[in-house]
């Protein structure tokens, strides 16, 4: 990645994946408290459409490589290092994949059911059964000449999440994917909110006559996004990553949805449901490997990780 292509993501995605969110916002602009110190009001105005920052208190400004600087602290090197490691969805390809005129880098060439071997063995390395499999494709794509599969989980406007052993990305649009797990065909009241889908497999495993629908972020700049559609529902459960980025998301929800369950204390001691998981399995606990979205169950688990040397308590 050079400077003019990170300049080109969308810098609200760079902040929201840093853990900042809109004080307010409309179609033109956003303001943000201060990222770089603490204040205590919006002071840093980002223009969308020409996708440019300044900062009021500090009378500066700029572009999403002089964000970063400052951020980070770091050359343009550096910002460039950090960018090529992260998976900014509005630097992926938009386009619909059936166009076979299409220039673009990356472009999708078949999606079927999963057979590749190399991918269900690394899907087992992450704890996953073929209990699983009906709910992901096998998505064989090219990013210019190279031509990759990966395991697919299809959101709601058409676009794949990615991930094999080497690759994690995202084609076509980026949307949030829920999946309805009644059997009845019947329109769900319940809904359990994941970040990313590795970590609502993972759910499925541990609970697998669960009765409701499974709600995958795919990233946490579609925040917005999710508290809209999670109007929809009475009963949501939470189970975000265990870092900054979900604290705030996790903590978003919960003002919209004070009725929410956040169930994040049940796997404290690690990043994500999809780690404690391994975890479980790896160490060869023998409770039962579900959730149970039940108190008493969930107090076992909490009082277990407080325990736990490594435990850091939620403020």
């Amino acid at each position: 990645m050079n400077c003019k292509q990170f300049n080109t993501i969308k810098l609200e995605e760079v902040l929201v994946s840093l853990g900042h969110l809109p004080t307010k916002q409309n179609e033109k602009e956003a303001w943000f408290l201060n990222p770089f110190s603490t204040e205590n009001h919006a002071s840093f105005k980002l223009d969308k459409r020409n996708n440019v920052w300044y900062l009021h208190s500090e009378g500066i400004g700029g572009n999403n490589i002089d964000f970063m600087m400052k951020y980070l602290k770091a050359s343009v090197k550096e910002v460039l290092e950090w960018a090529e490691k992260q998976n900014f969805s509005s630097f992926q390809s938009q386009k619909d994949y059936h166009s076979k005129s299409s220039s673009l880098n990356y472009h999708i060439t078949e999606i079927k059911e999963l057979q590749n071997e190399n991918l269900k063995i690394y899907l087992q390395q992450r704890g996953l059964s073929p209990t699983v499999y009906s709910l992901v494709k096998e998505v064989h794509f090219a990013i210019g000449e190279k031509k990759l599969y990966a395991i697919g989980f299809e959101n709601l406007s058409g676009g794949w999440e990615l991930r094999n052993q080497f690759y994690k990305g995202s084609l076509l649009k980026k949307d949030i994917s829920v999946v309805n797990l009644n059997n009845n065909l019947e329109k769900n009241k319940n809904v359990v909110v994941f970040e990313g889908f590795i970590d609502a497999l993972s759910f499925v495993e541990m609970k697998p006559f669960f009765n409701g629908n499974l709600l995958v972020m795919n990233s946490i700049s579609l925040l917005n996004r999710t508290k809209e559609y999670l109007q929809n529902y009475s009963e949501i459960h939470l189970f975000l990553d265990n870092d900054k980025p979900g604290e705030i998301c996790k903590n978003e929800i919960l003002k919209s949805f004070p009725e929410a369950k956040d169930h994040s204390e049940i796997y404290a001691i690690h990043k994500d449901l999809n780690e404690y998981f391994v975890f479980r399995n790896n160490t060869k606990i023998e409770k039962q490997q579900r959730i149970e979205l039940n108190p008493k169950q969930e107090q076992e688990e909490i009082e277990t990780n407080q325990a736990h040397p490594n435990y850091k308590r939620k403020r």
